[in-house]
C-alpha cells in the first residue's frame, strides 16, 4: 500500500477516489535516509482530497474535483516557520536550551522554547543558570535517562536518545504501534447540523463550520490552519497567562481569529462558544483538558454531534500517555535522530514532519469526519499521535523514485502581505484542488486580540 493510500484509507476514505490525485515529483524535495517526502505528500494528499470530496458533496459536483500534489509546495510549507518573515526579520525556531546535549552515558533532546518549560528544566537540574555552558556541564554529569525522568518530573521536557531497536523494546512503543493511524471512536447518537449547500467560487468545503482551536505549538495550528484555508471559522482559544510564541503565531494564524479564555474562570463564554461549534480540536497533552470537564465524552454530551479531533505527542495511553512532548523529542525517544545523524551526532529530519505531518492528517480527518456526517450525522472522535505517525515514518512507508524535476528553490511557494503584524513573507499551503482556495482570506492577526464570538 502507498503512502497516501495507507494514509487516506486512515482517515476512512474511499479507495475509488485515489485516481483523482497526480503528483508533480521534484528530486531534493525532503531529502532524507527515512521516506519524509513521501509522508509528507501522503498526509497533504489526503488532506487535498478529503477536502475536494466534501466540496463536491456540499456544491452537487457530478464528480470530485481533481487533486494535483507537488513536492515542491510541500516541501516548502513543512517548513513553512523557517521561510516566514515578519518585516524582513527571519524568526528564531529554538531557544538555546532547545537542543541536544551530552550526557555522561549518551545523549538527551531538551525542549524549552516556553518560559515555564525552561524555568522547569532549570530548577531539575538543580538550579542551573541559563547558560548553555551552565546546563551542558550539569547534564554531561548524569546519565541520559536520569535526565529524562528529573526533567519530566519538574514539569518540562527532555527525552533520551534512542535507537529505533532501542525504542521498539520499550513499552510505550509497543502500545503505539499496535493502535491505527488515525483513531477514530463515535460519540453520541444526535444528528449535527445540516451544513447548506455550497455555490460561487473558489470552492470552499468547510464553508459555515465552526472550529474551536485549542491548540499549541505546530502540529494543532497547522491543521485548523488549513481549515480556515477552507472557509472554516476557526477561533483558537488560549489561556491569557500562556501566550504563543509570537513567530509560532504568525506562522499559524493565518486564516484564523485568536482570544484568549481562562477556561475556569471564563466557563460560561467557552460554553457558548461549545453550543455553537460543529468542531473542537484539541492539542494539549492527554488528560489535561479532561480535568475541566473537557474530554470529548463530556464535550459531546454539551453538543450532540459534535466532531472532535484530538492530538498528543505519545498517545493517550501507556506510561508516557500524560507526558507532554515536541516533534524534536519524539524524533529523539524513537530512533529517528538516531539514524538521520552520525555516529559522532545525533540529526534530524529535513522539516518538523512529525508535526506538520499529523497536522494535515488531522485536518484530513475532520474533513472525512464532516463528509460522513452528511449521511452519519452522529458525533465522532478522532484521535492522532505523533509518535504513531513516526512508527508509520519508520515502518510504514517505502521510499519512492526520485522525480525529473528538481526542487531547488521555494520562491515559487512563497507570497507575502501586509498584516496587523508587519509586512509577512509566507509559505502557500500545498493542499491544491481544482476550483479550490490558493491563499488565506486573511493574515494572522494579533495574538488574543479577537472577541470570543462566533462570526
Amino acid at each position: 500500500m502507498t503512502g497516501i493510500s495507507s494514509a487516506w484509507s486512515a482517515v476512512g476514505g474511499d479507495p475509488a477516489l485515489l485516481p483523482r490525485v497526480s503528483t508533480v515529483m521534484r528530486e531534493g524535495a525532503l531529502h532524507a535516509r527515512l521516506p519524509v517526502r513521501e509522508l509528507a505528500r501522503a498526509c497533504v494528499g489526503a488532506c487535498a482530497l478529503a477536502a475536494a470530496e466534501l466540496g463536491a458533496r456540499r456544491a452537487g459536483l457530478p464528480q470530485v474535483p481533481e487533486v494535483r500534489l507537488d513536492d515542491g509546495a510541500i516541501a516548502t510549507a513543512f517548513v513553512s516557520e523557517r521561510h516566514l518573515l515578519v518585516d524582513g526579520r527571519v524568526p528564531v525556531t529554538f531557544a538555546p536550551l532547545s537542543r541536544f546535549w551530552r550526557t555522561a552515558d549518551g545523549w538527551v533532546r531538551t525542549h524549552a522554547n516556553y518560559p515555564h518549560h525552561r524555568a522547569r528544566l532549570l530548577a531539575a537540574l538543580g538550579g542551573a543558570q541559563e547558560d548553555p555552558d551552565a546546563v551542558g556541564a550539569a547534564l554531561a554529569e548524569r546519565s541520559a535517562r536520569d535526565v529524562e525522568e528529573a526533567v519530566y518530573a519538574a514539569g518540562g521536557l527532555a527525552v533520551a536518545l534512542r535507537t529505533p531497536e532501542e525504542w521498539a523494546a520499550d513499552q510505550q512503543a509497543a502500545e503505539v504501534a499496535r493502535r491505527p493511524l488515525v483513531e477514530h471512536e463515535r460519540l453520541d447518537a444526535a444528528r449535527a447540523r445540516a451544513l447548506p449547500p455550497l455555490d460561487g467560487s473558489p470552492l470552499l468545503p468547510a464553508a459555515g463550520v465552526r472550529v474551536l482551536d485549542l491548540t499549541r505549538v505546530i502540529a494543532g495550528p497547522v491543521a485548523t490552519r488549513t481549515l480556515s484555508l477552507l472557509g472554516a471559522d476557526v477561533l483558537r482559544v488560549d489561556a491569557p497567562q500562556l501566550p504563543e510564541l509570537a513567530d509560532q503565531h504568525a506562522d499559524t494564524g493565518f486564516g484564523k481569529r485568536s482570544t484568549t479564555l481562562d477556561l475556569v474562570a471564563d466557563r460560561h463564554t467557552f460554553e457558548d462558544l461549545l453550543a455553537a461549534a460543529d468542531v473542537v480540536v484539541t492539542g494539549y497533552r492527554p488528560g489535561a483538558l479532561d480535568r475541566l470537564g473537557l474530554s470529548a465524552q463530556e464535550l459531546a454530551e454539551r453538543r450532540p454531534g459534535l466532531i472532535v479531533a484530538q492530538l498528543s505527542a505519545w498517545g493517550s495511553y501507556g506510561p508516557w500517555g500524560e507526558r507532554r512532548g515536541f516533534d524534536s523529542l519524539v524524533q529523539a525517544a524513537t530512533g529517528i535522530a538516531a539514524i538521520e545523524g552520525s555516529p559522532e551526532r545525533p540529526g534530524a529530519l529535513p522539516a518538523q514532519a512529525l508535526d506538520h505531518g499529523t497536522g494535515y492528517l488531522l485536518a484530513a480527518a475532520v474533513l472525512r469526519a464532516l463528509t460522513e456526517q452528511r449521511e452519519q450525522r452522529y458525533g465522532r472522535c478522532v484521535q492522532l499521535s505523533l509518535a504513531r505517525t513516526a512508527e508509520w515514518l519508520l515502518n510504514g512507508i517505502e521510499p519512492g523514485p526520485e522525480g525529473n524535476l528538481v526542487y531547488d528553490a521555494p520562491d515559487a511557494w512563497l507570497t507575502e502581505r501586509d498584516s496587523p503584524l508587519g509586512r509577512l513573507r509566507y509559505a502557500l499551503s500545498p493542499v491544491s484542488f481544482a476550483g479550490g482556495p490558493v491563499d488565506w482570506a486573511r493574515p494572522p492577526g494579533v495574538w488574543g486580540a479577537d472577541a470570543a464570538r462566533w462570526v
